[in-house]
């Protein structure tokens, strides 16, 4: 067992005898320090040997990686070696229904410096991928797999065998429509459709769900949500600063209070912020009420014995505010960890032989939606593209996904879905320079996506046909990276599926054949239909395929 700074508790314990600060800021800092040092020495000696699991494993191995103490490299890299024989022995499958265990492996194994997209072979993240099998849980789903994935702002996996692709955005819409009426969460709230209105929150549910909103507050509906949830909190917060939440059957519980730290802490928050003072209790007054002699924590004041589960989270809660009056990163947010072993450090947005100016759009709009998409095969497509700003509505309600879409409307939304910088050049005598859409005519022509229906004209109102639309994207696809090239064969191979596999123009057979090859374009339709306008809903759904495969969402 590994002897934890014992000098420094014996000369902060000096100073509190001595005298030294007596503000409650300073005492609960002290405390912080004196209980880490005890709780960390705790765990080291009660989970020598992390194995993956909820309760002494992964919980322990990231509140130890996190809290800054000097723990020997052997501890984390044992860890792994353990990680690697048990998914090696479930050949990759940590769980068929609970995918939050994949999202815990995730953070802990990021914390403690290894890569999850590489162990023994498989990629953990790739199951977050799966949009469905993920909220399928409940909402831990979405709230552990945004933590799991925005712990080192990992790019959401595409996985072929998902029936709906996952995107950052469909779990922050996931969690924003389970919000009760009360301001709070709950575990099955929403589960088969819109929350009760006579369903409450929970302590423990509404902390969580505040940490995975975290990243995304400065989204105004984000933000709306995040203070009806700290709204709820506060007016449920306990006389004595605690909660009486889901672990705690009806008492105070350390759990609960642990996650509303940890919370609080994510968003940048005080602890002793005056909405949660009650009494003169804190947060933390009460967290540090369930500790025991040895530097264990009690699951509740009823319950007198030392718990494993309730001293991880108190552990982990506690590091979480350290880092916060250090001014350090979140507790989450770990750019910062040791790496231990072969690690992507930075995340890779993109493919590898993408154009320079190609680059990810940001969602600016969580949860945009449509009254007359609702039902409409591309309803997760066009939601995508909306709440990115690359794609807009007819109005506010309406994005008519049955109409055509002009030449100019197309050349706006490639070159926005792309993220490509503005480019200013006169080519085309029937785009003017005040036309809303010359900036973007003259972008798509300068990175070569678009051309002229002659040296002069653009056409710029005219419809755009299938396979007008097919070889832009093409053009897009290679852009960003992608291997467009088709041999004939493989061309005549593909298109011979369709009954009318003569009728696209030469031109456009090879960027046809590229589009359905890649998924980019259903090749489950029995004709291709390439000189009918296509419509606003397949554009977008194209768009947004082109950009899951090269890693733009």
């Amino acid at each position: 067992m590994r002897k934890i700074n014992l000098f420094l508790i014996v000369l902060i314990t000096f100073s509190i005898l001595i005298g030294i600060s007596a503000p409650i800021s300073a005492m609960s800092r002290t405390d912080i320090d004196i209980t880490i040092a005890e709780t960390a020495e705790y765990l080291l000696a009660t989970v020598p040997n992390p194995q993956v699991g909820s309760v002494g494993g992964e919980w322990t191995v990231i509140g130890l990686a996190r809290s800054g103490i000097d723990v020997s490299d052997s501890f984390f890299e044992n860890y792994f070696a353990t990680v690697e024989r048990y998914v090696r022995e479930a050949d990759g499958v940590l769980h068929n229904v609970r995918i939050t265990e994949y999202s815990r492996v995730i953070l802990a194994l990021t914390a403690a410096g290894f890569d999850p997209r590489n162990v023994a072979g498989f990629d953990l993240t790739l199951t977050l991928g799966d949009f469905e099998r993920t909220i399928w849980q409940g909402i831990n789903g979405p709230i552990f797999a945004l933590l799991a994935l925005d712990s080192l702002d990992y790019s959401v996996p595409i996985n072929e065998n998902a029936e709906t692709q996952a995107t950052r955005e469909l779990f922050v819409g996931e969690i924003l429509r389970r919000q009760l009426q009360d301001g709070g969460w709950n575990l099955t709230a929403g589960f088969d459709g819109p929350p009760a209105a006579h369903e409450r929150g929970d302590a423990d549910l509404t902390g969580m769900a505040l940490q995975a909103l975290a990243k995304y507050q400065d989204n105004s509906q984000v933000a709306t949500a995040i203070e009806r949830g700290l709204t709820f909190l506060s007016e449920n917060q306990d006389s004595d600063g605690g909660f009486s939440g889901n672990f705690s059957a009806g008492s105070t519980a350390v759990e609960s209070v642990a996650q509303v730290l940890v919370a609080l802490a994510e968003l940048g928050i005080p602890i002793d912020d005056s909405r949660f003072v009650k009494n003169g209790n804190t947060l933390l007054d009460n967290l540090l009420s369930f500790r025991m002699p040895n530097g264990s924590f009690r699951h509740s004041h009823d319950h007198g014995d030392e718990n494993l589960l309730s001293t991880e989270q108190a552990f982990y809660a506690l590091v979480a505010v350290q880092r916060l009056l250090d001014g350090r990163n979140s507790l989450y947010r770990m750019s910062d960890t040791i790496k231990r072993g072969k690690f992507i450090a930075e995340p890779i947005i993109g493919l590898p032989n993408k154009h320079a100016d190609v680059w990810q759009v940001d969602i600016i709009h969580v949860g945009r939606t449509f009254d007359d998409i609702q039902t409409h095969s591309s309803r997760q497509a066009i939601e995508a593209l909306a709440e990115r700003g690359i794609i807009n509505g007819r109005s506010e309600t309406e994005f008519d996904p049955q109409a055509t879409m002009t030449r100019a409307e197309f050349a706006a939304i490639i070159t926005r879905g792309l993220g490509l910088p503005n480019r200013h050049i006169t080519i085309f005598e029937d785009v003017q320079s005040n036309d809303w859409f010359a900036t973007a005519v003259a972008t798509a022509f300068y990175y070569e996506i678009i051309m002229g229906t002659s040296p002069t004209t653009f056409n710029p109102n005219g419809t755009i046909t299938r396979q007008e639309a097919a070889v832009m994207v093409a053009r897009a696809a290679r852009l960003c990276g992608m291997d467009t090239t088709m041999t004939d064969g493989e061309t005549l191979n593909i298109l011979a599926q369709f009954g009318d596999s003569r009728a696209p123009a030469e031109w456009a057979r090879d960027s046809l054949a590229f589009a359905y090859n890649v998924g980019i374009l259903d090749d489950s339709e029995f004709y291709i239909q390439p000189e009918i306008p296509i419509l606003r809903g397949e554009i977008a759904e194209m768009l947004w395929r082109l950009l899951a495969r090269a890693n733009l969402l």
